[in-house]
């Protein structure tokens, strides 16, 4: 799997935008109503307490996404446009050194956020993502939420004040690594 395309059976939650860049143009296929959708984003860790309006910044730029085991999500120095809300399964963070084997930098599973390489240029991810086990997250379209954030800078500032802790988390991962690896 590449950077330009989505895990395994991707699926549109929320309207998206026709020919959105990783986002099929789909309606939302199931019956529920964009009102439980939106209660659905809210009641993940990373999303609680988010305004109803910037729930639906997020809502129409969401797809429902399935991995199989191994499959990576990303890859270190692809292109980043996108996030992920991990609903079920676990995913490894690692981070290669030339020849040698992958290093698990942190284990993240379900109500954890995975991505934040879309909102920083030059937008290249900083590790690889893959699964362990089958896994399910949502993923938003990370080059149209950078548009909305600049057009709404309320927005803006609450998923970069999310992000940053997010960074903050892989920096601390990274630094026990680090500090392991001198054991």
């Amino acid at each position: 799997m590449n950077a330009d395309s989505e895990p395994t059976n991707s699926t549109p939650l929320a309207p998206s935008p026709a020919g959105a860049e990783g986002a099929p143009a789909q309606e939302f296929p199931e019956t529920d109503s964009a009102r439980d959708f939106t209660r659905v984003l809210a009641s993940h860790p990373f999303l609680r307490d988010l305004a109803p309006e910037h729930l639906q910044h997020l809502a129409v730029n969401a797809v429902s996404v399935r991995c199989r085991a191994e499959e990576f999500l990303f890859r270190e120095g692809e292109p980043a446009n996108r996030f992920y809300l991990i609903q079920s399964g676990r995913v490894a963070l690692e981070a290669h050194l030339r020849d040698e084997a992958p290093v698990e930098v942190q284990l993240l599973g379900a109500g954890e956020v995975i991505g934040w390489s879309w909102l920083f240029p030059p937008c290249h991810w900083n590790f690889d993502a893959r699964a362990l086990e089958p896994v399910t997250a949502i993923s938003f379209y990370g080059t149209r939420l950078r548009e909305q954030c600049d057009q709404d800078h309320h927005f803006g500032y609450e998923i970069m004040r999310r992000m940053t802790h997010v960074v903050i988390d892989r920096l601390q991962a990274t630094r026990r690594q680090l500090l392991e690896c001198r054991r």
